[in-house]
């Protein structure tokens, strides 16, 4: 009979044997994008990262007769608590095989832990925050997904929910080709004309000659703007700081807006080119080479996430999402732009789902957030010593 065991990760061997299960597990996936390798290993906390200055985190390996098939991280973030009063532990950075005995003994795993920590509730995938990547795809599986989205088999919706998980919320990729704009409603021109007008708002795109202040302005705007958004915990200053150093030379100015009211910067919009078809490329490997292949000749990408749409409370009602989005048409026009995603968009946000199904935009993922509200749901973990 073959042996499981589920330990906590503890030794260097094991962490690769982690940070390497997606190769394994995705073989011959044609959708599937590898991660990028130090990008994850600082995402699980093997590498410096700031959400662990105030955040904690273990991973558990699941092996069968000593071969990987399954990990899972159970994450610990005091902000999430502090904010929500909400005692509850979050599960990220899930893979498995189709094994139900193994999820089992990974979650039970993850819950003791938490539990150790005094946490009775589990939230997920989270990784390891809503501000990262988040949430279980669990219709759209027939195009890979854009950059930093996620991506996982069909499956693993049924290996969650038979471990005692339910839906807490689900969240949206709309999809759109600037053939559409066309067809967009002319009373939006009439809109964005009227809200300039009236406020005396300013556009402009960043200005990369100060990126680091331009960078923390977008991330300043984004922790205001998303007070009152569901399961939403700010970043810290030095995850503001961290996120500029690894944004600069990502960041397109020409996909990005600032909208100013009297020299205040009171809304933004936000895209990356879609550089996962190059990351897919370089396996995930940035160095020696990788980097210059996944920068060069950036023309030729076709395709921008618009990853978000920010507008400070104070001014959410003068429809200043639309006007920062306006900014972006002639420049993802003049790129060469064909295909945009929106994503992600949360069930909960009526008003932005709605204006982009009005728009034209077509649903074509949903990703899930599930919730589990007792230490229940499997066996004792299996651990070895």
């Amino acid at each position: 009979m073959s042996r499981l065991i589920v330990k906590a990760v503890s030794t260097s061997g094991e962490r690769k044997q982690f940070l390497e299960l997606p190769w394994k597990l995705y073989r011959g996936d044609p959708n599937w994008i590898p991660p990028l390798r130090a990008n994850q290993a600082a995402m699980v906390g093997y590498k410096s990262h700031p959400f662990y200055n105030y955040a904690k985190i273990q991973t558990f390996l699941a092996t069968r007769d000593g071969e990987p098939i399954g990990r899972i991280a159970a994450i610990v973030n005091p902000r999430h608590i502090e904010r929500f009063h909400d005692k509850r532990g979050m599960f990220g950075f899930f893979e498995c095989t189709d094994d139900l005995e193994a999820a089992q003994g990974l979650f039970a795993a993850a819950r003791e832990w938490l539990a150790g920590h005094g946490l009775h509730a589990m939230r997920g995938p989270i990784n390891p925050s809503l501000n990262y990547e988040v949430g279980l795809l669990i219709d759209g599986f027939d195009s890979p997904p854009t950059f930093m989205m996620t991506y996982n088999p069909p499956f693993y919706a049924r290996l969650i929910e038979q471990c005692g998980f339910h839906k807490t919320q689900d969240m949206y990729a709309f999809w759109g080709e600037v053939g559409m704009l066309d067809s967009l409603d002319k009373k939006l021109d009439f809109v964005v004309r009227e809200v300039i007008s009236r406020f005396n708002v300013t556009l402009r795109r960043l200005d990369k000659r100060r990126f680091a202040e331009e960078v923390r302005t977008f991330l300043d705007i984004y922790n205001k703007s998303l007070v009152g958004t569901w399961g939403f915990t700010p970043l810290s200053d030095e995850e503001l700081e961290f996120m500029s150093g690894e944004m600069k030379h990502l960041v397109v100015p020409e996909l990005t807006t600032f909208a100013e009211v009297d020299g205040k910067p009171v809304a933004s919009a936000f895209g990356l080119l879609d550089y996962n078809p190059r990351i897919k490329a370089i396996d995930g490997r940035l160095f020696p080479f990788g980097f210059l292949r996944l920068l060069w000749n950036r023309r030729k990408i076709d395709k921008v996430r618009l990853i978000s749409t920010n507008v400070l409370p104070e001014y959410q009602r003068w429809g200043l999402g639309v006007v920062v989005l306006s900014r972006l048409v002639p420049e993802i026009l003049d790129w060469g732009i064909r295909e945009v995603e929106f994503s992600w968009v949360l069930e909960s946000n009526d008003l932005s789902r709605k204006s982009l199904q009005r728009g034209g935009a077509k649903l074509i993922k949903t990703y899930r957030i599930y919730d589990s509200d007792e230490s229940t749901g499997g066996p004792p973990a299996i651990a070895t010593s």
